[in-house]
């Protein structure tokens, strides 16, 4: 049996709500309450607040190859998109630029404590190798020792090809798994329409049925500006009232941003079970509006936290974006605690995710986990240093991070990649 110690920490958080001291025990990648400690690794966390690594629930890590591209911040989404969608025709989208803009993505996300990553990737080139893309984004999790949930999205595809797409890439990727998730949790499938604005009720229905056959976990988008515009002008009706018909609101599904929801439409999604998660990074700084979490979560709705891509957000620090939710959340309603905030970033966008053994860190759960240096400058007065990883040093990125118990950041740096090697090769294939 492998032994991890994790020792001296001013803190360890267990899931966001609860905070204990004490030692946290690791045996074969999973927490324990206790094991034979003889001969075991010894991680020193003294001066850091250790927490359970961060879960980024909405996530389009292609978008990490075209960040800050001019015209595509402050504007309505109608034109956003189609900017973006140049913008990806003109680099065009293999499985090449899908696995170094993953690898870039990803190594970005260890770097900022984020251990498990959903990328609901929505370009698919008409006649692209789909099962390479998708295993090109797996194999750059499986080399940074990243988690990772591969989205099989759609948005304006034929909706046969992309049931056909989903289903070989379940096939190549997580044959026979329970949930679509890999036998040692590093890989999950996942499907689903980017949203009722650009994808008809067909491709919703085919890659439900996708879902259904392999058990896997369905995702899409709603509630954004455009998307209730468009809905309203080609259905009469608002997405939500789309989905539900449409059998897309359930315990299995995951809906982002809602920014744009009514008292009646929340009561709706609290009966039927579904998740939400919220993109402050996204949606606040493009004007697209601020989801109501309080009264989300005032009605029993579990809400996550995802970044969503580079090309709205720009970066991929989901502690940053969860600083963020904190500021904002004063315009929609009462302040969020940051116990609570951080809680979003963890259990509950791993349970959206169905994946009830990730962002905690009590017996039984992964150990993925990170420690935060709170010894410095940044962090001192600060009373409680929990609420200080959140409201103090905007940015900070941990000192250690374990993913499974092994330790993928070290002293601030990846272990197993050349982080100046992922830069330079996506720059030389975004300008080629």
């Amino acid at each position: 049996m492998s032994v991890v110690v994790v020792r001296g920490a001013v803190a360890v958080v267990e899931d966001g709500g609860r905070v204990r001291t004490g030692d946290v025990v690791i045996a074969d990648g999973v927490v324990v309450e206790a094991a034979d400690l003889r001969g075991a690794e010894i991680v020193d966390a003294g001066g850091c607040v250790v927490t359970p690594g961060l879960v980024n629930a909405h996530h389009h890590l292609l978008q990490t190859a075209f960040r800050t591209l001019p015209g595509t911040r402050g504007i309505p989404m109608r034109e956003w998109l189609p900017t973006m969608s140049a913008a990806y025709a003109e680099a065009g989208v293999d499985p090449e630029l899908t696995g170094l803009a993953a690898r870039a993505g990803l190594a970005e996300a260890l770097l900022s404590g984020v251990t498990t990553v959903a990328d609901h990737h929505l370009t698919w080139p008409s006649g692209a190798d789909t099962v390479g893309m998708a295993r090109a984004a797996a194999d750059a999790g499986a080399d940074l020792g990243a988690r990772l949930v591969f989205v099989r999205g759609a948005a304006r595809d034929d909706p046969q090809e992309a049931a056909a797409s989903a289903e070989a890439i379940v096939t190549a990727l997580v044959a026979g798994r329970t949930g679509g998730v890999s036998a040692d949790g590093m890989l999950q499938v996942a499907v689903g329409p980017a949203g009722v604005h650009s994808d008809p009720r067909e491709t919703f229905d085919l890659l439900g049925d996708v879902a259904r056959r392999h058990g896997l976990r369905r995702r899409t988008q709603a509630n954004e500006v455009v998307d209730v515009e468009i809905a309203l002008a080609r259905y009469g009706r608002r997405p939500l009232d789309l989905l539900e018909e449409w059998g897309w609101l359930g315990p299995d599904v995951t809906l982002a941003h809602l920014c744009d929801v009514s008292s009646d439409e929340i009561t709706r999604l609290a009966a039927s079970g579904t998740s939400a998660t919220h993109a402050p990074g996204c949606d606040v700084p493009m004007g697209w509006g601020v989801a109501p979490v309080r009264r989300l979560l005032d009605a029993g709705i579990p809400v996550g936290l995802g970044t969503s891509g580079g090309g709205s957000n720009d970066a991929g620090h989901l502690l940053a974006d969860a600083r963020l939710a904190l500021q904002v959340s004063a315009l929609v309603g009462p302040q969020l605690p940051a116990s609570e905030v951080l809680a979003m970033a963890g259990a509950g966008s791993a349970d959206g995710l169905g994946r009830a053994e990730l962002g905690r860190l009590t017996p039984g759960s992964a150990a993925d986990l990170c420690l935060w240096d709170v010894s410095g400058v940044a962090d001192a007065g600060v009373a409680d240093p929990v609420a200080g990883l959140l409201w103090a040093a905007p940015g900070r990125r941990p000192r250690t991070v374990l993913v499974g118990g092994r330790t993928v950041v070290d002293a601030g740096r990846l272990v197993t990649v050349d982080e100046r090697e992922i830069v330079a090769r996506l720059f030389e294939r975004v300008a080629r």
